[in-house]
């Protein structure tokens, strides 16, 4: 094979990089408006002390995912845990919740006056901290480790088994033979899923806000919501763009160049899942612990609100719902198909111009939502008027903000997939499209799939753009839980976040179902 890309490929990688970087457009459009005192306010010391406190707090939230997503991924993919499947679903979950209804979720439960701290005063058991620093680690941990499980599950699935049995036999024990092999070949998933975490951290306004923690994403709000300085709110803009340049560096570093594909006797078994036997009530109560705080506690205070104000006679959620499911089963589709050259690019023609284009795709991801929502704004009014206030803006705004989501899953996929097998499809006569239906993307249908699930739980909670950018009457879920909460009726908000969270089940469901059902077909083909 040619290691050059086609032009087709390379256009289409252009296309979408493109619109990946319209944020960052935006922001150099405004930032050429900024007086000599707003560059002076950026570099003053109050300023760079926020964003050192965000990236202390990205670098902790991302090694605690880490730690908590491993050990789940490698229950839930290499082992007999009994229910893994539903385990599987149930650790997905707290994707579907917004960060604000987790942050208050955490405040309802063991904040001054919360529903838990009596009664675990009473039994001398100490109350969790909730604000500051702990309650932003907490909670946008168990809001933010689905991604590096998702990831890692992904890469675990697609891992050759033959490399674990050749370590087994050259005598490696099973401990050493997994932090010898296995881990190491996760480096491209544990890369791509960290960057998310980190990432996402960086953006996130709501769960920071909620438990009272400084956070650099904060004051860009502050500075767009009260219209102080939309010049120095651009500068601020900028500034989470360099960081995020740095963060893209940091991760290319760690995933290095090497290959992770599988040797081709690898594509047609599965690994031997190992037997628990008496770890077996170990796992089922990590697992448990996780899901109690990030499904059961949210779950219990919201039917709690629920109970409280049923006699409100809160009805209307099925439209909203209607309205999330399209949103964002058309956001996740697009996102992986958006994916697709940016990964190819990157995974498979190493070079300046690909990495460039796979990386741009991750630009916009660490910006506040509300920015992303009035560059394209901008964008609408300015050059493409026809599509301001419809759905195609609002599926571009999801396609900007969640791209990077499958790119990261999709490339990971691709890593672990030999390009030899390609190369055999094109010397029998198979066109590139055709190596790309039917070799390529049955291979990767895991990675596929969990970009999918990744990109639609995410779009199912997005708030600021859908706010800005949603047709007129287009309610969804998640503006229906807002709309609630910011005046304070949380009763009234219970149901639709109940439904948030039920709808996003089924779609994890689905999505696993499938994801299983491609893994089957590849173990049996």
């Amino acid at each position: 094979m040619s290691r050059r890309a086609s032009r087709p490929l390379l256009a289409a990688g252009l296309a979408v990089a493109g619109l990946a970087l319209l944020p960052a457009a935006y922001l150099v459009v405004r930032a050429t408006g900024a007086s000599r005192e707003a560059w002076e306010l950026l570099f003053r010391p109050r300023t760079l002390g926020l964003l050192g406190s965000t990236l202390g707090l990205a670098l902790a939230v991302t090694v605690c995912a880490t730690v908590l997503s491993l050990p789940l991924a490698w229950l839930t993919t290499r082992t007999d845990l009994p229910g893994r499947r539903i385990w599987t679903a149930l650790l997905c979950l707290p994707l579907a919740l917004p960060t604000f209804v987790s942050g208050y979720v955490l405040l309802a439960a063991f904040g001054t006056g919360g529903a838990l701290e009596e009664p675990l005063a009473r039994l001398g058991l100490p109350v969790p901290p909730v604000y500051g620093f702990p309650g932003a680690l907490l909670s946008l941990t168990l809001s933010t480790y689905p991604y590096l499980f998702l990831a890692l599950r992904a890469g675990l699935l697609s891992q050759d088994p033959a490399l674990l049995e050749c370590a087994r036999s050259l005598g490696l024990t099973p401990v050493r033979a997994f932090w010898r092999v296995t881990v190491p070949l996760l480096r491209p998933a544990f890369a791509s899923g960290a960057l998310l975490v980190g990432l996402y951290v960086l953006s996130d306004f709501g769960a920071v806000a909620l438990v009272q923690y400084d956070a650099f994403s904060r004051i860009i709000y502050m500075q767009y919501e009260g219209a102080y300085d939309r010049a120095y709110a651009a500068l601020l803009g900028l500034a989470l763009v360099a960081v995020t340049v740095v963060v893209l560096v940091l991760e290319a570093r760690v995933r290095g160049r090497a290959s992770y594909h599988r040797s081709a006797k690898g594509t047609s078994r599965a690994v031997a899942p190992v037997r628990l036997g008496r770890w077996s009530v170990p796992a089922l109560a990590l697992c448990g612990a996780v899901v109690a705080l990030g499904v059961g506690l949210p779950v219990g205070i919201l039917v709690y609100w629920a109970a409280r104000g049923v006699a409100s006679g809160e009805a209307g959620v099925w439209g909203p719902a209607v309205n999330s499911v399209l949103a964002s089963g058309l956001a996740a589709v697009l996102s992986v198909v958006a994916a697709l050259p940016l990964a190819v690019l990157g995974a498979r023609y190493p070079g300046r111009l690909p990495t460039l284009l796979e990386r741009s795709a991750y630009v916009g991801y660490a910006l506040p939502p509300i920015v992303l929502a009035l560059s394209l704004v901008f964008f609408g009014i300015n050059a493409a008027p026809f599509l301001y206030g419809t759905l195609a803006m609002l599926l571009l705004a999801y396609l900007v903000r969640f791209l990077p989501q499958a790119v990261g899953t999709v490339r990971a996929a691709l890593l672990q997939l030999s390009p030899r097998l390609g190369e055999a499809a094109a010397t029998l006569g198979h066109a590139p499209a055709s190596v790309l239906r039917r070799v390529t993307a049955p291979l990767m249908a895991p990675g596929l799939l969990a970009g999918a699930a990744l990109v639609f739980l995410t779009a199912m909670k997005e708030l600021p753009a859908t706010l800005l950018l949603a047709p007129i009457g287009f309610d969804t879920l998640a503006t229906r839980v807002w709309g609630a909460t910011a005046e304070g009726q949380f009763a009234q908000a219970a149901p639709s976040a109940l439904l948030l969270m039920a709808v996003s089940a089924l779609g994890v469901g689905l999505l696993l179902s499938q994801e299983e059902r491609a893994r089957s077909s590849q173990v049996t083909g």
